[in-house]
């Protein structure tokens, strides 16, 4: 068995991460689902979502439609309130230097554009929608292979601009000293946010109540900290629907 909640994972939320996982636990244990003691916070992304002995995870939109659709049952999306977005759903933003004047997105054509990964929604997905709507595409990239990292190399000059999450940029800003180094250019449209899923033999009605249940009992310091409000379901068909970017083909710079 494995479980992982790795993709807001931070050192700061360690401990909030384990109260929550406890609780799902002790909710999975008195509907009868086994599972492990600890998360696998560190383990391979796809190593995780593609067992058969998966219990619970947190995935992105674009790996699910392209390559797990059919390998594992949504369970429902945490709603994490984050603002001009339905329950369950996020945006995208581009970060660009605190001190650079420039105002349009195609004033960074010709820059370098840092990214987490190829296959990421929020990364990759939605800019890369967003900036061809207007015409706009990056002429370097820069495969970085984290939010984190991205917004660090424009923070440092590596890099001009990138696409993070808004979650991700909301605990940037809590924790990061670089931040204050960067302001937001613009931001996406919303797209269903970021499911949970279990493996295809697992009953997901069980494990949504049960990860619900442990939402509402997770003291509210740490449903602060891991700024949870509450758990949805969104249909498999609007993650399907999202559009998928073309395979990279530009250079790294």
């Amino acid at each position: 068995m494995i479980a992982s909640l790795m993709m807001y994972a931070r050192p700061e939320l360690e401990g909030a991460h384990s109260r929550y996982w406890a609780l799902i636990r002790e909710e999975l244990a008195d509907v009868g689902i086994d599972t492990p003691e600890t998360l696998s916070q560190n383990a391979p992304a796809f190593e995780v979502w593609e067992t058969p002995n998966l219990v619970l995870s947190q995935t992105c939109g674009m790996p699910y439609r392209l390559h797990l659709k059919d390998k594992v049952t949504l369970v429902g999306t945490p709603d994490y309130s984050l603002p001009a977005c339905e329950a369950g759903y996020y945006r995208s933003l581009f970060v660009v230097r605190a001190d650079d004047p420039r105002k349009e997105l195609a004033d960074f054509k010709n820059e370098i554009f840092a990214f987490n990964q190829p296959h990421s929604q929020s990364g990759y997905a939605a800019p890369y929608a967003h900036a061809t709507s207007k015409g706009v595409w990056f002429d370097k990239l820069l495969q970085t292979g984290s939010h984190n990292i991205s917004a660090a190399a424009v923070a440092d000059g590596r890099a001009d601009i990138a696409a993070l999450d808004g979650m991700t940029w909301r605990l940037i800003t809590q924790y990061e000293a670089f931040a204050k180094h960067l302001r937001v250019l613009e931001w996406t449209s919303p797209t269903p946010g970021l499911p949970l899923i279990t493996a295809k033999t697992n009953d997901p009605e069980k494990i949504f109540s049960a990860v619900q249940n442990a939402i509402s009992r997770l003291a509210p310091e740490d449903k602060a900290a891991l700024h949870l409000k509450s758990l949805v379901k969104i249909p498999a068909a609007d993650y399907l629907a999202v559009p998928n970017p073309p395979e990279i083909k530009s250079k790294t710079p």
